[in-house]
């Protein structure tokens, strides 16, 4: 039996295999502007497993898919057996029996790697506690697209050590960039769950306490809400933890004069970025959310059929 490729982290695929991922998401997406009909996933089906509320996540794959010519079953914990104490590996069993692929937006890593283990089919990770690939997949086409190649760039993530430091982490020591990390103290990464070997090489990731000398020569500067789905009850006190690790003008006028400023959303203007930044030149948000669906796009055609010419 052909060994099922799924993506549950950023690790899963190769330097190689992102290369070609990005300049299949290029074409995928000038044909999308040119009204050029791709359709090479038509009969297929995905299924959408939501555990986790989403906006982007959701209107990008169920877009995209449909784009792709296939069609889309949506399921949530509420709606299905998944909320009813069903075995995640029945569930994997029964689901990946009946579709072509399958993406999960959950809480634990561990369940969608429980999930992936019993299907039959494979598995793409929308998010979870731990890691977020699509969005960094999305991120760094979007930086493509703007200023060239990431190789060797430096990205600023200034804000929580969460499930979009980590992806980061692990894109740099596979990409060859270098991440400049500042988190309020005690929200740092996790850096046996960020590293690909176990310990960080230094080359590709630096930890600042002042954000400022973080974002100082930056060609990316980037951050993310303060209080992640799931931590809702520690709102409060991350508010005052957080407070100084706002993306600011100041801080973006210490980065490269070409930096780009990036968000995954939803945004909080005046919490973790002021309105100036991510509503002004320098800012992407816009693109790099659009670009979720055409490397989501690449991505399923990719996992399901192979390199394209």
């Amino acid at each position: 039996m052909t060994a099922i490729n799924h993506y549950l982290q950023f690790t899963d695929l190769s330097a190689s295999q992102y290369a070609y991922l990005f300049d299949r998401a290029s074409v995928i997406k000038k044909k999308f502007k040119a009204y050029e009909k791709h359709q090479p996933l038509l009969d297929r089906t995905l299924a959408l497993i939501f555990e986790k509320a989403s906006t982007r996540t959701r209107v990008s794959f169920e877009a995209g898919m449909y784009q792709l010519g296939g069609s889309v079953v949506h399921l949530t914990t509420s709606d299905s057996q998944l909320g009813r104490a069903e075995p995640i590996e029945d569930s994997a069993r029964v689901i990946s029996r009946m579709v072509d692929l399958v993406m999960i937006r959950t809480y634990e890593q561990t369940k969608i790697e429980r999930f992936a283990q019993y299907s039959r089919v494979p598995v793409i990770n929308g998010l979870t506690n731990e890691f977020h690939p699509c969005q960094i997949l999305a991120d760094i086409f979007t930086f493509i697209e703007h200023r060239g190649a990431i190789q060797g760039k430096t990205v600023a993530w200034v804000g929580d050590g969460n499930n979009m430091a980590n992806t980061w982490l692990q894109a740099a020591e596979l990409l060859d960039f270098k991440v400049n990390v500042s988190t309020p103290s005690g929200y740092g990464v996790d850096e046996k769950v960020a590293s690909i070997t176990g310990k960080i090489n230094p080359k590709h990731y630096q930890t600042y306490t002042n954000p400022m000398d973080a974002c100082r020569d930056a060609d990316l500067v980037t951050t993310d809400v303060w209080t992640s789905m799931g931590y809702e009850a520690e709102n409060e006190i991350r508010k005052q933890a957080f407070a100084a690790w706002r993306v600011s003008a100041d801080m973006m006028a210490v980065a490269q004069a070409n930096a780009l400023f990036m968000h995954c959303l939803p945004a909080h203007r005046g919490e973790e970025v002021d309105a100036e930044v991510i509503d002004g030149e320098q800012s992407v948000v816009w693109d790099e959310a659009e670009n979720r669906m055409h490397v989501q796009k690449a991505l399923m055609e990719f996992l399901l059929l192979g390199r394209l010419s």
